[in-house]
């Protein structure tokens, strides 16, 4: 087993099964040293003596996301047995799906814990080690529920959104110490998934065609701040984008006015990706004052 990710470390979180089993095959296929992560003992076993016996290595872990000093000893684990961590892999998961009006609200909470603290959890541990050495690679999992939405998954969208919000400014707080932040959306017949597609659909959604995206943003040549849909063989990128929108002057600055130029606004001739959140501010203000300036002339 050698490839891209020859002597590197990696942690996969709920790997035992569905996209995380593949993507923890697909790591240790490309040389990684893989900690397989699962609540069930049995499940993260099976995935590490796969990897064994294809001449891979790999341990298991049943550290819950949810809990700070698990986690840590799951690192702590990893950096006994290898020396280092420079990969993760943020895939656990759970849903709870209902309309917003009949989710419980316990429930709601307990989404956000699992996928996006628990995200935070094992990025926390890992991040100073990567600091340390001025290398890694972190992958969250969003969605496409979160991206564009989806009927009766407010909580699992909410907690979607939000590991983008966290991977755009981890990339950048990461990236001079030469950590890489990115976000997978994947498209796959999953456990969780099972009874929402045709068979037709579930064969081609096999998970395994969703980690190369996950091999990919695990190696050296890794892209940064990014969000990459990927299923059935299909890869493509998602973006938080800004269009040109209106300025309005003072002396037009109403609702009225904003809903008389909404078509201006909502126009996508010419949008941008930020870089960062304060381009907003700089256009915004850089509009007033052209604005400004012209009034003049």
């Amino acid at each position: 087993m050698t490839g891209l990710l020859s002597q590197r470390v990696a942690i996969v979180t709920g790997a035992g099964r569905g996209l995380g089993r593949a993507h923890a095959l697909a790591l240790a296929r490309n040389g990684a040293r893989v900690v397989v992560n699962d609540l069930e003992a049995t499940s993260a076993g099976q995935v590490c003596e796969e990897i064994v016996q294809r001449g891979g290595e790999a341990v298991g872990s049943t550290a819950n996301v949810q809990d700070v000093g698990a986690i840590e000893a799951m690192v702590g684990l990893a950096l006994r047995r290898w020396g280092q961590v420079d990969i993760l892999v943020n895939n656990a998961g759970i849903l709870r799906d209902r309309t917003f009006a009949k989710l419980d609200l316990a429930d709601f909470r307990l989404v956000l814990d699992v996928h996006v603290m628990g995200s935070v959890n094992c990025t926390k541990a890992v991040w100073p080690h990567m600091k340390e050495r001025s290398y890694g690679r972190v992958i969250f999992t969003t969605s496409s529920s979160g991206l564009y939405g989806n009927f009766g998954q407010s909580a699992y969208s909410a907690a979607k959104m939000a590991l983008v919000g966290l991977m755009q400014t981890l990339a950048l707080e990461g990236v001079r110490h030469g950590i890489h932040v990115n976000c997978l959306a994947p498209s796959a017949a999953t456990q969780m998934t099972h009874d929402l597609w045709s068979p037709e659909d579930l064969a081609a959604l096999d998970p395994q065609r969703v980690s190369p995206a996950v091999v990919a943003l695990a190696s050296e040549a890794a892209p940064n701040k990014q969000v990459v849909l990927a299923g059935a063989g299909s890869f493509k990128l998602a973006h938080v984008t800004m269009t040109r929108g209106a300025y309005l002057a003072d002396d037009r600055l109403s609702a009225e006015e904003l809903l008389a130029h909404w078509g201006q606004i909502s126009d996508r001739a010419g949008e941008r990706v930020p870089a960062t959140g304060f381009e907003q501010y700089r256009f915004e203000a850089d509009q007033a004052l052209a604005g400004a300036a012209h009034i003049k002339r």
